[in-house]
């Protein structure tokens, strides 16, 4: 009996078909503050701010699952609460650009508020059909970083799991920024209620990205417009550290080019990607910031519905699916029960 299930089970999986999972990283201006002047960049957060709700659409006319991993800070209305939610333990970044509370206290005044600010459009995400509101940590937390602690990390996850469940939502997923996943810190993930964690594709050009080498910069642009290793992988090659299911991305979506020969191969890369996991059933995880459509945001627009527009024929003919990062976790442990 025990080998008529196994055998049946190896036939269900060979039959499996493959499935998109698309996460976003939602910072505004948390994510940036240490790069781009915000005095400068203004109707930059503008137009990301515009184009939210346009993604939200384009996702419901495909049927599109997504995970929105926020900064826990966009759930503050004002400066004003935002003073308020600031946790007793915070990071002591031994660089000091890189805090979100020094950079807070020191551009506070009404004008600055859309930009750190976002309870509208977290609301829109949670209303949108088939979106997984998720966490990238409250104050956009360094986990690699000279000078934090698990203490203090422990505190921001506990604010924005707190401030999550005041709109009614639980978290279930968690993008470390910067991609800086710390495994030391799992358990506390687990321990707060995270079931899975987006890592860094498994190439080495990926590693230790608070670090890049002038190799792993070129390495890594260069990827995005050939080669010939699919980014794509079967659901049995996802680990488990902690009971959080650790979910490799596959391709970050780059913003628009002018050049019309990297826009071509930039897409034609990632569409030829989707319809390798589609025909050999694995996972596809595609990723980007929201801020990354803040310039020529028509044509990002555009170019997510035309690879929208491959994903519903991948859909139609090989039954490709789309999944949220905790739809994904929840097949994973289906897949781990035989």
């Amino acid at each position: 009996m025990i080998f008529f299930n196994n055998y049946l089970y190896t036939i269900n999986m060979l039959d499996r078909s493959g499935s998109l999972v698309i996460s976003l990283d939602f910072e505004l201006l948390w994510g940036v503050f240490d790069k781009l002047s915000f005095e400068e960049n203004q109707l930059y957060f503008i137009k990301t701010r515009n184009a939210i709700p346009q993604i939200l659409q384009i996702f419901e006319k495909f049927e599109i699952h997504a995970t929105w991993a926020t900064v826990g800070m966009l759930f503050n209305h004002n400066w004003e609460e935002w003073n308020s939610n600031i946790p007793s333990n915070i990071p002591n970044y031994q660089n000091r650009n890189l805090s979100a509370y020094n950079f807070g206290k020191s551009i506070q005044s009404k004008s600055t508020e859309f930009a750190c600010f976002a309870p509208d459009l977290i609301k829109k995400i949670i209303s949108t059909k088939n979106q997984e509101l998720a966490t990238h940590t409250y104050s956009h937390f360094y986990c690699r970083e000279k000078g934090q602690d698990l203490k203090s990390f422990r505190e921001d996850l506990k604010m924005s799991v707190s401030l999550a469940e005041k709109v009614g939502q639980d978290l279930h997923s968690l993008v470390f920024p910067r991609n800086q996943l710390n495994k030391g810190y799992l358990e506390t993930c687990s321990d707060l209620g995270i079931t899975s964690v987006r890592s860094n594709p498994n190439k080495w050009y990926w590693e230790d990205t608070q670090k890049d080498t002038l190799a792993q910069k070129i390495f890594r642009t260069g990827d995005a417009y050939i080669g010939k290793n699919n980014k794509s992988y079967l659901l049995s090659e996802i680990s488990r550290i902690q009971n959080i299911s650790i979910q490799s991305a596959s391709r970050l979506l780059r913003p628009f080019s002018h050049n019309r020969a990297f826009n071509y191969l930039r897409l034609k890369r990632i569409a030829n990607e989707m319809e390798y996991a589609a025909i050999n059933g694995q996972i596809y995880h595609l990723w980007w910031h929201p801020h990354n459509f803040g310039n020529n945001p028509d044509s990002n627009l555009r170019d997510l519905t035309y690879l929208l527009q491959v994903y519903k024929k991948l859909r139609s003919k090989y039954n490709f699916s789309s999944m949220t990062m905790k739809e994904l976790k929840n097949e994973t442990c289906s897949y781990n029960k035989f």
